[in-house]
């Protein structure tokens, strides 16, 4: 069975959306971290998510679950709540993948070529699709990027579609996709990588049918939202060119301007960073169509008894330091990673709702 762990805060219609498409898209069971239990409507989120057959929530309070000794970097937080998935199913025999999923990405799973893997390979590897983005939306898109070869980026920079031919400008978030970890294989789970006790990265199983869907900032007001709820997340890593966004709208929105005003500048920030070019996209035939809502496979139920000895486990780890249970590649920074200044967002941004 395929599990994913993820920590998330977000409206009550976001997380329905993302516990629905996963769970449609090969997922078995999730275990979801409320990671501001107290901010307003995660109770209703929490109480959703306990009703559901296929989904654990975990609220991580900063005195119940962090002991007072809550990472200030989101990054961190979401590292350590993922191995503590790992760790609590490492010898349960129906856990056979354990996948880290930000809220905002769709574990694509096809389970029979999971069922192929080698018994004795420890890793998976989903690489990303990213779901276009333009400034209105009436329903997630079902149009998504792939990464491209050299050929292509030079077409797409030599069109004036991207600023430089590379992937890393072509997509607006991660590049690197997701990994999958077996239980008991001894790897570990970092944002992207199964890395071993040493912090080597585990190369993973690749196919066709494994990918993570990632709907980065598909609309302008998602691509607000998401930068306000960074603004109160702790620091995260960003690749230099988002970071370079990061600082751009925390000098945007530190400057004293009309809502209306700033609005505007918010819009051309959008349109110069994020908005993609569906219409030659298409034409070049670079997009592929996906739905997670009608991919129509059903979840496998946990075995009889399976569900209370997972929650039992996970509420053994509550009392726990958690700072073990971190993992980090080798050569990797600091504890939240750099990244720009984005402070005061939630509070500014024009469009932009608590998460």
């Amino acid at each position: 069975m395929l599990l994913t762990a993820s920590t998330i805060r977000d409206s009550l219609p976001n997380v329905r959306r993302f516990v629905a498409a996963n769970l449609a898209s090969g997922v078995d069971h999730m275990v979801v971290f409320l990671d501001a239990p107290k901010d307003p409507g995660q109770a209703e989120v929490r109480a959703e998510l306990d009703a559901h057959p296929h989904v654990t929530a975990v609220p991580t309070g900063r005195a119940g679950w962090w002991r007072d000794d809550r990472p200030a970097g989101l990054n961190v937080r979401q590292r350590i709540n993922a191995n503590v998935v790992l760790d609590a199913v490492r010898d349960l025999a129906w856990a056979e993948w354990v996948v880290h999923v930000d809220g905002d990405e769709v574990a694509r799973v096809d389970p029979d070529l999971l069922a192929a893997v080698p018994a004795d390979t420890g890793a998976l590897r989903l690489d990303p699709l990213e779901a276009v983005s333009q400034w209105h939306v009436d329903a997630p898109p079902t149009l998504f990027k792939r990464l491209l070869d050299q050929q292509d980026l030079h077409l797409l920079f030599t069109l004036g579609v991207i600023t430089e031919p590379s992937n890393t400008v072509y997509f607006h978030g991660h590049v690197k996709g997701k990994a999958g970890v077996r239980p008991g294989s001894g790897l570990r789970l970092t944002l992207h990588n199964a890395v071993d006790d040493e912090g080597r990265i585990a190369e993973g199983h690749r196919a066709p049918g494994l990918a993570v869907l990632h709907y980065d900032s598909i609309s302008g007001e998602e691509f607000a939202r998401k930068w306000a709820a960074l603004s109160s997340a702790g620091k995260a890593q960003f690749r230099p060119n988002r970071g370079i966004t990061a600082d751009a709208l925390a000098a945007l929105v530190g400057k004293d301007l009309p809502d209306e005003v700033r609005e505007t500048y918010l819009r051309r920030i959008y349109e110069r960073t994020t908005r993609d070019d569906v219409e030659t996209l298409r034409d070049l035939g670079l997009l592929e169509t996906v739905d997670p809502l009608h991919a129509a496979r059903t979840p496998r139920a946990l075995p009889a008894g399976a569900l209370q000895e997972l929650e039992s486990r996970l509420a053994a780890v509550r009392d726990q330091p958690k700072r073990p249970f971190h993992a980090v590649e080798q050569g990797a920074g600091g504890e939240g990673g750099g990244g720009g200044k984005v402070a005061r967002l939630r509070d500014r941004l024009p469009g932009s709702r608590r998460p």
